[in-house]
């Protein structure tokens, strides 16, 4: 269960590690930069801590006797799917990092712990629980405001039924009149009643009458209103003339000068000869009616300018998921028409969506959290963090389910990225120390060779330096592309010289392998937009893959690389063809993922994730076939002329 906590109270981390000395360390830690900090030195007696008192964050170990770290994750998500959870291992094992995010990690740190890096990965951590936190006192204060207006609409139907009921007893009136002076309930009767005869003046009337009148008995039923003064249609006269009963409006004066309205109810009273002797006239003080009706829509204008200007997806949703309410930031994204569901505006189905906290919200009446993807009605997809609380009827039943969703696109983004940027320094340092660990041995056969005047072994100690130093380079330059934003430098150039340039660079390594690299430019005059240097470097990704891929196959004697250039009136193409390894299906669908390499320690996940990057930020397409033993086809498509705005005013991020 969550403790309760304001928006300043401090967070609690539960640390696990079955170093005792770690946590004592780590424990002073992260007490001086400000949290609460509880220990366990493995994890099962974590998860019984956990349940006994729930923290804000788990910081835990991965490698642990009893249960390890990976376990302990499992079963806290399993347990509660929103607590934060941030893994800590000495080994730097990609393989341990992706099975942490798979099961909703909140980041993944390796020893020795830097203290920087810990203090980013709980910042990041924290600001996201410190919005949960205004989520969920927003939703509370928007029940209560819901609350509030309720009671003042119940407040003026009562006022209505008042009115309805003064109907009524004016007919009673009518029949009682004669002895209703002997019963009291005359002056008891909480409106202003009084008898007036044939020749309107005023007979009789109640205390109540009196006390904001005076005594008027024998003065013109005309006295108490405003606009009766001299010879006109009074409600008194009105009844007298037509021989009915009427309900209408008018302005009575108080003795005091002061005018108020009033709805004023009259019944003749017919004597035994059929004619009209007395008239009774009940008045209703409607002030109080009309201060409630505007104080009730001065209300509803206030509630509905801040439903409308917070900055967040407000709906209101039947048991059916319909939405019967929204506000304008939803309207303008998801778009409103009156009775759609939420998995349809929100996730474009007709199915409803599972955990769906709504439907949660209206089984328990508890309030529900969860985050998820949608998709606005321009295509774009967002994530929400969703809060639900239960809306009540009258009769305590929930009727509704109100919806606040906050739009955390950006923050999740920067949380992936400095995730991915985490997972890529770790991947990196174990790259580069194998690299000079091999660039040691091809110096150390150099010198070798050297002293002992050996020029084969000089020769095979140098080739391995150049081999490392190449994969050096390339593996800098794609964290570089990575890393690095820049605008897109959009030029005119000829397809033959841009595909002449290009191949030069790929053919050299193609001729150092034994690779025989075949030409067949067409069109070559035809003149495109691009950037240049981006572009060279994205399609020289895809013709250095297709050397490796004939270089690691040893299936075969002969290898080739095609490398096919040709246009139309709208669109250039880059075909390049290889007969090596080819590639099954999961690398064919995961090649252009971040940190995907089918090259072990030889790739560093980068190249094809830039290179993809570059050709969507082209408005181009690639097209890949392959087939493992027989080889693969890449073929990039790109517009001849780029936007005028788009993708020349996009920068080239990793």
């Amino acid at each position: 269960m969550h403790a309760a906590s304001n928006d300043t109270s401090p967070f609690t981390i539960l640390l696990v590690d079955d170093e005792e000395d770690i946590r004592e360390l780590l424990g002073m830690l992260l007490s001086d930069l400000g949290y609460l900090v509880r220990t366990a030195e493995n994890g099962k007696t974590a998860l019984d801590s956990f349940r006994e008192q729930r923290p804000d964050i788990v910081l835990t170990d991965i490698k642990m006797p009893v249960m390890n770290g990976i376990e302990l994750l499992r079963a806290l998500k399993a347990e509660d799917d929103d607590v934060e959870v941030i893994m800590i291992s000495g080994h730097g094992d990609m393989k341990l990092a992706i099975e942490s995010l798979k099961y909703r990690a909140a980041d993944f740190i390796t020893k020795p712990i830097d203290d920087d890096i810990l203090a980013i990965s709980l910042e990041k951590v924290t600001e996201k629980l410190r919005l949960k936190r205004q989520v969920r006192n927003y939703t509370e204060h928007l029940e209560r405001l819901v609350e509030e207006k309720t009671a003042r609409v119940i407040e003026l139907e009562r006022q209505t039924a008042a009115e309805q009921i003064v109907d009524g007893l004016t007919s009673a009136m009518s029949i009682i009149s004669e002895d209703v002076d002997e019963s009291g309930l005359f002056n008891e009767l909480p409106c202003f009643i009084s008898i007036h005869s044939s020749d309107l003046k005023i007979v009789t009337a109640n205390g109540l009458f009196e006390k904001r009148f005076g005594d008027l008995v024998g003065q013109s039923s005309r006295t108490v209103y405003s606009h009766f003064s001299g010879q006109g249609s009074c409600p008194a006269y009105e009844a007298i003339a037509t021989k009915t009963g009427g309900r209408g409006s008018a302005t009575l004066i108080g003795e005091d000068g002061t005018e108020f309205p009033a709805v004023v109810y009259t019944a003749p009273i017919k004597g035994h000869d059929g004619k009209v002797s007395l008239i009774l006239e009940v008045a209703v003080d409607i002030s109080e009616v009309n201060r409630l009706q505007k104080e009730l829509t001065f209300a509803q204008r206030k509630y509905q300018h801040l439903f409308n200007q917070v900055p967040c997806y407000i709906t209101l949703q039947d048991r059916d998921m319909r939405i019967v309410e929204a506000n304008e930031h939803f309207m303008r994204d998801f778009g409103f028409d009156r009775g759609r569901t939420c998995h349809q505006a929100y996730k474009n189905r007709d199915a409803i969506c599972e955990e769906c906290p709504v439907q949660k919200t209206f089984a328990d009446g508890e309030r529900h959290q969860r985050e998820t993807v949608v998709t606005s009605k321009s295509g774009e997809q967002y994530n929400i963090l969703v809060w639900t609380a239960p809306v009540y009827n009258e009769s305590g039943e929930i009727e509704h389910v109100l919806e606040v969703s906050t739009n955390i696109t950006t923050i999740r983004k920067l949380q992936d990225q400095l995730t991915s940027l985490g997972i890529m320094l770790g991947s990196m340092s174990h790259g580069v120390k194998g690299l000079l660990t091999a660039l040691d041995g091809g110096v150390y056969r150099v010198d070798s060779g050297l002293k002992k005047g050996d020029p084969e072994r000089v020769e095979k100690g140098w080739k391995v330096v150049k081999h490392r130093l190449g994969h050096m380079k390339k593996m800098v330059m794609d964290i570089l592309y990575y890393t690095k934003s820049r605008e897109m430098e959009l030029q005119e150039t000829t397809l033959g010289t841009f595909a002449d340039d290009l191949a030069a660079i790929v053919e050299a390594k193609a001729d150092q392998h034994g690779i025989a690299f075949i030409k067949n430019f067409n069109q070559k005059d035809t003149r495109f937009v691009a950037d240049t240097g981006a572009l060279s470097s994205a399609l020289v990704n895809f013709a250095e893959n297709a050397v490796d891929a004939c270089t690691f196959d040893r299936s075969k004697e002969e290898h080739c690389v095609r490398f096919k250039v040709h246009a139309d009136e709208t669109t250039v193409h880059f075909e390049i063809t290889d007969n090596g390894t080819g590639m099954d299906d999961d690398t064919r669908e995961n090649m252009f993922t971040l940190f995907f390499s089918s090259k072990g320690a030889n790739g560093t996940g980068i190249g094809l994730f830039i290179s993809n990057q570059i050709i969507e930020r082209h408005y181009g397409t690639i097209t890949v076939d392959s087939t493992v033993g027989k080889g693969t086809h890449f073929h990039v498509c790109l517009p001849v002329s780029q936007p005028e705005t788009g993708s020349a005013n996009d920068a080239i991020t990793g």
